[in-house]
């Protein structure tokens, strides 16, 4: 037996090894979280059945559905519903208004609990702290239904804002009916609904900073700047990184809540986003819900390809920031 023929033996003898050491460990480590899987049940209950179990019924997307004969009873039409779709130029309005929407969202909504978070942790006084970050995120706590009637109380034609308006001699402002207009509304309610929240995740991230960076770094004669630039954003990176994947993942989705509760004829030709456009053509028109489980189809795949296309690119600009 030649030297090549023992060395692949030995390699293949290796691998068999380290892949028999490597199932001993698992057992070991199954048995050793024994007794956390319980906590699991719950979690998993809830995505089986929520998300899940409701994936039976795509197939209407692909069947001209019929109450009378059921999801399987119906006659099965192929893309049928997808062609139907794909021809309405309201569909595709739609498209682009939630891509547009999302991504000035992305662009202006995602830096601010960065950045709020990283001035927070330079308050010294920890009560001032405390009552900015309740004042921040109280928000989160009111339902886009309450917020749409601020707003509307704030924003229409004879509320608050335009009254100072005319008060100071100007000309009322069409904050809910005019276009552009409208899309500040809906980044600027974004932001302040959500960022106190967000922020409490890269509080926690910075939480986790060794504070002798922070005090080398004064020795040496950095500033408060300097050492948020050099400190504190390269330690919670990371966590930027992953709730940017998972933001554009949901880049399809827009907030239907928030655009549903404020939009209304007048700007659908901006702000008419796809959950909407489901909404309408399912409740409001007559109901075609293989054409409306087209639609959802459509998006789920969308997001699932902005998803893993926003993973990989995090993952070539930084590997340890990646998801999967």
């Amino acid at each position: 037996m030649n030297s090549t023929t023992t060395n692949s033996l030995n390699a293949n003898l290796y691998k068999r090894q380290l892949r028999q050491q490597k199932r001993r460990q698992l057992r070991k480590d199954i048995w050793h979280y024994r007794k956390l899987y319980p906590l699991m049940l719950f979690g998993l209950a809830f995505f089986i059945i929520f998300s899940y179990v409701p994936m039976y019924g795509i197939q209407l997307a692909f069947k001209d559905y019929s109450i009378r004969l059921g999801i399987t009873g119906s006659e099965w039409v192929g893309l049928e519903n997808f062609q139907t779709l794909f021809a309405r130029s309201e569909f595709w309005n739609a498209v682009r208004n939630t891509l547009i929407i999302s991504l000035l969202k992305l662009i202006f909504t995602f830096p601010v609990p960065i950045l709020l978070a990283i001035c927070l942790n330079e308050i010294v006084s920890s009560k001032v702290k405390r009552t900015l970050q309740i004042i921040f995120t109280l928000p989160h706590f009111l339902s886009w239904i309450t917020i749409s009637g601020i707003m509307l109380a704030l924003l229409s034609t004879n509320g608050t804002i335009n009254s100072l308006i005319q008060i100071l001699g100007g000309s009322p402002v069409k904050w809910l009916s005019s276009g552009p207009i409208f899309i500040g509304v809906i980044i600027v309610s974004e932001i302040w609904k959500t960022a106190g929240w967000t922020c409490i995740i890269y509080m926690a991230a910075i939480a986790g900073i060794d504070p002798e960076l922070y005090e080398s770094a004064r020795m040496d004669g950095a500033n408060r700047l300097k050492c948020a630039l050099h400190i504190t954003w390269p330690c919670i990176r990371g966590t930027a990184a992953i709730l940017l994947i998972m933001q554009v993942g949901r880049a399809m989705n827009a907030n239907f809540d928030q655009i549903f509760n404020l939009y209304n004829p007048t700007v659908y030709s901006v702000a008419d986003i796809i959950d909407t456009y489901i909404f309408r053509i399912t409740f409001l028109q007559s109901a075609n819900y293989g054409v409306s489980t087209a639609v959802g189809l459509f998006k789920g795949i969308t997001n699932c390809i902005l998803l893993l296309s926003a993973n990989y690119i995090v993952g070539k600009l930084n590997r340890e920031s990646k998801m999967i």
